[in-house]
């Protein structure tokens, strides 16, 4: 497993040695998470990878078979709820009552039946509360799934999904929602999401799970940054055989890797610079019609510790 670790800092979400079976088989297997107070973290996995399995284990929604969940310093699942908010996959409510009066019901279950205002506020519904769910929108639902888990004032919120079927505009609303309350109100949240960019845009630090294990964790820019010596560089050129013979005399300084964008060559640079790197194609001859260093992003990130990459192999 890729790890990074942060910033020495409490931890308000620890998990260690997480399991969960159906039937026999290992869904989530010895998983080990450490969210620290203040970040937005986000939890990422492909479809079946057992983030929702995780997540409701460490909510108690569903009984873990092994492991440990620390949240806020508090072991007792029942402790661990006035300290914590949840949305888990898509919200449901009552269609035909406001969401002033379904976050009033969701109170009174919860024997809690202050902080309704204030979350409706938060979350930019004040002014759509007493009209009825029914004529919300999936991204108001959202919001209003958001706001439930809001009252109460928690100090982790764990969000799945939060934006899943959201156009760009709501995807983006309901970003801009999560940062403002880690920013603002100083909220540490943690947020499954399969989608890349956004979480890429919004979250410090990610843990990516496969098929019930973590892969990879830590802080985003150190695990984009962790190929070491190596700088990727998507070249144009207009002999190609001729910029692939000029490569393969570089004794392994320079490496084909793959394909870039528009037919250009995707080429690994170690103990060379860039610069260097042009000024031998050139002096061989070979036209540069493009030299575009690359930064590694979170899907390649994501395809490279998860089976998916070995999905997309076979699809070739």
């Amino acid at each position: 497993m890729e790890r990074m670790d942060a910033a020495d800092g409490p931890s308000a979400l620890r998990v260690r040695g997480l399991e969960r079976r159906y039937a026999g088989k290992a869904v989530v297997r010895g998983l080990d998470l450490d969210v620290k107070v203040g970040d937005l973290y986000g939890f990422l996995g492909p479809n079946g990878a057992g983030k929702t399995t995780a997540i409701r284990c460490m909510l108690g929604l569903i009984q873990k078979d092994a492991g440990e969940v620390e949240i806020l310093g508090e072991r007792d699942a029942v402790k661990q709820r006035v300290g914590v908010g949840s949305m888990v996959e898509t919200p449901k409510f009552h269609e035909w009552l406001s969401g002033r009066t379904n976050l009033q019901l969701a109170c009174a279950y919860a024997g809690n039946a202050s902080g309704v205002d204030e979350a409706l506020t938060r979350v930019g519904l004040a002014e759509r509360a007493d009209d009825k769910v029914r004529g919300y929108s999936l991204g108001m639902k959202q919001r209003l799934g958001i706001a439930r888990a809001l009252v109460g004032s928690p100090k982790v919120l764990i969000l799945d999904e939060p934006t899943n079927g959201l156009d760009p505009r709501g995807i983006r609303e309901i970003r801009d929602l999560i940062k403002e309350l880690v920013r603002r109100d100083r909220l540490t949240v943690f947020v499954s999401s399969h989608q890349l960019a956004e979480v890429e845009q919004m979250c410090n630090r990610v843990g990516i799970i496969d098929r019930g294990v973590l892969k990879s964790e830590g802080r985003v820019v150190d695990l984009l940054a962790g190929r070491g010596d190596v700088t990727e560089v998507e070249v144009g050129v207009s002999d190609r055989p001729a910029a692939l013979a000029v490569i393969e005399k570089t004794d392994g300084r320079a490496k084909v890797m793959g394909e870039g964008e528009d037919g250009r060559v995707l080429v690994g640079l170690t103990g060379m610079d860039v610069a260097s790197f042009n000024k031998r194609l050139v002096d061989a001859g070979v036209g540069v019609t493009a030299l575009m260093p690359r930064n590694r992003s979170l899907e390649d990130l994501f395809l490279e510790v998860t089976s998916m990459e070995d999905d997309l192999r076979r699809q070739r």
